[in-house]
């Protein structure tokens, strides 16, 4: 048992398994389904439960449905030297995301970096699976989607952009990444959709009602919409996000985007972009990790307001849940094991 959520614990390669299985079981070739859950389990490894296995619940309906392709194949085409462009071709996201982000890998070892974008994808999962993948291998990346229209613009009254997820990584030889995973909304719906089940109220700067007003009511926030981190700044980045992910790959961007929710038998065509860089290029393993020890031991030495919550550099959280959980086991909710084994029932 794992004594954090007493949930039952799978050991890592048992559940990547699992997870393999249950998108067979969906209709995915054994080496796209491999990939998916690859994604989905590191998310799991993290701690990022609602961005993992458990996803299978929406990636299953869609699949299902026919909203997602369960055959396709991504196809990569270089468009220039350090430029790639992949169509996605409706697949299941984390697969559009692996081999985006394997043709960006390819690229930065040849010419030290490489942009990779991609069209006609959906859902991806979270953004630090393909920054902890590129890390262990030694690239930095920027990482970054499109999504469903749950912001309105700044000064605005209805939903015009996503809440579109964005990444940073910065390898660390002995295994200490920066990750940097978030994205353009103050707080997830599912922090409002919490506060609404235990009938309590909300920050005024999480979101807005139906009319844009800020409200503390998590019902009127959930009818309304997600405000973004730092206000018009936010609003920016979160447009600097869709522009190279949506527009520049040739996808949907803003409202363009379907929602999955609304209308789940139907392509989203969501985009993303990858830009990787070789740190082999700029420097020996050794200068990399003397310099990366010393970034992160400058931000721990600076004295802690609370003493029992030190000062962290962005990855450490979820590199220790991994750690944690790579020996005990990753903790799975029930409804979530029950799909898998469902999906997976279906591979003879």
């Amino acid at each position: 048992m794992n004594n954090n959520n007493e949930l039952p614990a799978i050991a890592c390669e048992d559940l990547r398994r699992l997870g393999s299985l249950a998108f067979q079981g969906l209709g995915l070739s054994q080496h796209a389904a491999n990939l998916v859950s690859h994604v989905l389990v590191l998310a799991d490894l993290f701690g990022l439960t609602t961005h993992g296995l458990s996803r299978i619940e929406s990636y299953g309906e869609r699949l299902e449905s026919g909203g997602i392709s369960a055959s396709a194949e991504p196809l990569v085409e270089s468009v220039a030297p350090a430029i790639a462009r992949v169509e996605g071709r409706n697949a299941v996201g984390p697969l559009v995301g692996m081999v985006a982000l394997e043709a960006g890998m390819q690229m930065a070892r040849q010419f030290g970096i490489g942009l990779v974008l991609a069209r006609g994808s959906n859902h991806f999962g979270p953004v630090s699976p393909y920054a902890y993948i590129a890390a262990e291998h030694g690239f930095a990346s920027i990482i970054g989607s499109n999504a469903t229209t749950t912001i309105a613009p700044s000064g605005g009254s209805d939903a015009r952009l996503g809440n579109s997820p964005l990444g940073f990584g910065v390898p660390n030889p002995d295994g200490n990444h920066f990750m940097l995973d978030m994205a353009m909304s103050v707080v997830a719906r599912a922090k409002i959709r919490n506060a609404l089940t235990r009938q309590e109220p909300i920050p005024d700067n999480w979101a807005t009602d139906a009319n844009g007003k800020p409200t503390t009511d998590p019902r009127a926030a959930l009818d309304g919409f997600l405000l973004p981190i730092g206000g018009h700044k936010g609003y920016g980045l979160a447009l600097v996000v869709d522009l190279l992910a949506g527009l520049l790959s040739d996808a949907a961007y803003l409202t363009h985007v379907k929602s999955w929710v609304d209308a789940p038998d139907e392509p989203q065509n969501l985009g993303h972009f990858f830009i990787l860089i070789n740190t082999a290029r700029l420097g020996s393993s050794a200068w990399l990790q003397e310099r990366m020890t010393d970034f992160a031991a400058i931000l721990h030495q600076s004295p802690a307001i609370d003493p029992v919550a030190p000062v962290i550099v962005p990855g450490e959280i979820e590199l220790k849940k991994m750690q944690r959980y790579l020996r005990d086991g990753v903790p799975v909710e029930a409804p979530t094991q029950r799909l898998l084994d469902l999906y997976a029932s279906r591979v003879a």
